[in-house]
């Protein structure tokens, strides 16, 4: 058996120092990533996937003989690399976007979200095999290589802002995807808005100068 390890150093594009706009990238468990003016990516086909790997390894852990063990180590990479896969997708489109209309991306500072967060016991396995710090790692080097700019900024209440008069109220969000404000009375899907939100923020903070804290490319 023979294994081939290749590699090859991809240059650079220049950055783009004058963005004519900012895509905000809203993360979720429902819906993967959302961006306004593009389709939503939803998480459901990942979460099916991932309830009915969950449910083989309870299956191969009650066993508890050698080869379940083995099944199970296999399944757990095979979950790994699915998750994967869908996470470089998501980034590819989302920047292979913003390099076409020549914008910013502006994605939520979601550092320690896992602590922060209290959810019912059901709910917490969803949130802890949640990739985001991978997505927001691959979104960060393709938009390195493709001289796209990349900004984190404050999540703090980009659920609950209206996008249109920036009114905060937590009642603005009458459902996981309904958003109604409370202030001017806009209706919206509430992940583009928390989307059009971050982008607002991506935007100030471009112009503030504050430093991209992107990743060095791997």
């Amino acid at each position: 058996m023979f294994y081939l390890i290749a590699v090859c150093e991809v240059p650079e594009a220049p950055l783009n120092e004058q963005p004519a706009g900012w895509l905000g990238v809203d993360l979720g468990i429902v819906n993967i990533a959302t961006v306004d003016g593009m389709t939503r990516f939803t998480g459901r086909g990942l979460n099916r996937h991932r309830k009915r790997q969950l449910e083989l390894r309870r299956k191969l852990q009650a066993k508890a003989t050698q080869s379940a063990r083995r099944r199970l180590k296999h399944r757990r990479r095979k979950e790994q690399r699915h998750a994967a896969n869908v996470n470089h997708i998501i980034s590819k489109k989302i920047v292979t976007e913003a390099a076409r209309t020549c914008s910013g991306i502006a994605l939520e500072d979601l550092g320690g979200i896992r602590d922060r967060v209290r959810l019912r016991k059901p709910q917490r396995v969803t949130l802890h095999s949640w990739a985001f710090r991978q997505l927001g790692t691959f979104l960060a080097y393709k938009a390195r290589r493709a001289g796209v700019p990349l900004v984190y900024v404050d999540p703090a209440y980009t659920s609950q802002e209206c996008a249109e008069c920036h009114h905060i109220d937590k009642n603005n969000r009458v459902s996981q995807a309904l958003f109604i404000c409370r202030n001017c009375g806009v209706v919206a899907h509430a992940d583009r808005n928390a989307s059009r939100n971050i982008a607002a923020r991506g935007e100030v903070a471009w112009i503030a100068g504050r430093e991209s804290r992107v990743p060095a490319t791997p």
